[in-house]
Parts: structure tokens; sequence; C-alpha cells
């Protein structure tokens, strides 16, 4: 058979060889950049997420961390010590007395330290004896404190001198002892005339707290009068009974010199 030049020839190209290997390189060359894409894009998520990573080529400045320090009060070195309270040398009763009648008779007038023309009035009235007023103690109602009611338990009274005077200056100590509620009373409760001077007392007037409640006793608490250094007595020991008793929580129990 004659072959014709105007016959078709289908003739397939043999390019197999040539069309490999250039998409294997296309394909070696795509994963590449894959992969490094995918690398930076860690890269910047580790940047993202950290700024102070070391893969950040220009890491922010660290901002210093504020120091807090702590500022101490001052404990004050001076503290005032608390109300002075004359405590005066007398012995106190001895437990378990009965109802004992005053233990000293003063003595004489001429027995008496001579007095000086610059003498206090403390020493003045030393001369002459105090006693009990006529009608005291009287047992009353606290009307003195009366918002504490019967949450208050105490002694009050005046002073007078020889004239009737209300002795106003402080010139004579008050003193209580004794045995309260079964236990004896070892530092004596202490004030001066005239330092509860007013409406409620009067002129010269005192007042010695025993507690916060009426409490029952038997001639076991005694009141005596002397002078500011507590060395010269005005007055014997003088015993008196109290109540527990909302109605008997203040005792009045006033002096008077005697002539």
């Amino acid at each position: 058979m004659s072959t014709s030049p105007f016959d078709f020839i289908d003739e397939e190209p043999n390019t197999s060889k040539g069309l490999d290997t250039t998409d294997l390189v296309w394909n070696i060359l795509s994963g590449l950049t894959l992969v490094a894409t995918l690398i930076i894009g860690i890269v910047f998520l580790s940047i993202f997420i950290n700024p102070q990573s070391v893969l950040n080529p220009l890491p922010p400045a660290t901002i210093p961390s504020l120091i807090v320090t702590i500022t101490t009060t001052p404990t004050p070195k001076n503290i005032l010590p608390p109300t002075w309270t004359p405590v005066p040398s007398i012995t106190p009763l001895p437990t378990g007395t009965a109802v004992p009648l005053p233990t000293e008779t003063l003595a004489p007038t001429e027995s008496l330290p001579p007095i000086e023309t610059s003498a206090p009035t403390a020493t003045v009235i030393a001369e002459e004896p105090f006693v009990l007023q006529a009608g005291s103690p009287i047992y009353l109602q606290n009307f003195a404190h009366q918002e504490a009611g019967c949450q208050w338990f105490g002694v009050a009274g005046q002073i007078f001198d020889v004239s009737g005077t209300p002795i106003i200056d402080s010139s004579v100590i008050i003193e209580i002892g004794g045995i309260l509620d079964g236990e004896e009373i070892t530092q004596p409760l202490l004030t001066l005339s005239g330092m509860a001077s007013g409406a409620t007392y009067g002129a010269g007037g005192y007042e010695i707290i025993l507690g916060d409640h009426p409490i029952a006793s038997t001639a076991s608490l005694w009141i005596q009068l002397s002078t500011p250094s507590a060395e010269i007595p005005l007055s014997g020991r003088i015993y008196f009974d109290t109540f527990e008793d909302c109605e008997k929580n203040l005792i009045l129990l006033s002096f008077v010199q005697e002539d």
C-alpha cells in the first residue's frame, strides 16, 4: 500500500520524559514554599503571643516593676502614766474582825504639832476631829447617775468645818477600806473634799464608787477622814452597812467638825 503525502499520520510525541522532570521540580518548589509559609506563620504567631520571645528580632522594652514600700507607723515611746492616786500609809483592817468600834482616841490638841502661820488649811482642820453628821448614813436610790440606774454603787456626802461651812478646798482626804463581797480592799478608795461639789451633792461634796451593782455587807466597810498627807487622821474609822437593793445603792455619809 502506498502512502500518500497527504495522508494524516497520528503520531503521539514522546514527551513523557520532559514532562516528568518539570512536574517534579515544580512540586518540590511548591512543597518548599508551603513549608516556608507554615514556618513563617508559626514564627509570627509565636511573636504575637509572646513579644518577648527570642524569635522576635525587635522585642518591646521591658516595663520596670513597681516597688511597694511599707511605711511603719511609729510607736509612741512616751506613754502617760495612769492618774496618780495617793495611797495613805494606814494599816488595813485585819480580816475576820467583828464589828469594831473606832480603834483610837485622838490626842488632845496640845499633842499635835505646833501650827505655823504658813501651814495649809488641812493642818488647821486637824485641831478638831470630825464625826458623822446627824442622820448619816442615808440610803437612797442612785439619783446622781440616773443613766446607770442600778448598775452603780457608791458613797457620797459633804464635809463641813466647825462653823458648818462646806470644805471645798481639797484639804480633807476621804478614804474607804475594809471587806466587800468577801474580798479585802487592798488599795483604799480615795477622794478629796470638794471634788464632787455642785448641784448633785452640794458644796464640799465628795463621791466614791464602790462597784457597778449594789452588794450587801454588814459593818465590813469603813470610812475615815485624814489630812492630804494621810499622816494625821481627822476621824476614826466609821463602819457602815450596805444593801443588795437598787433602792439603796447610794449611801450618803456626811461629816461635820466637832466644836
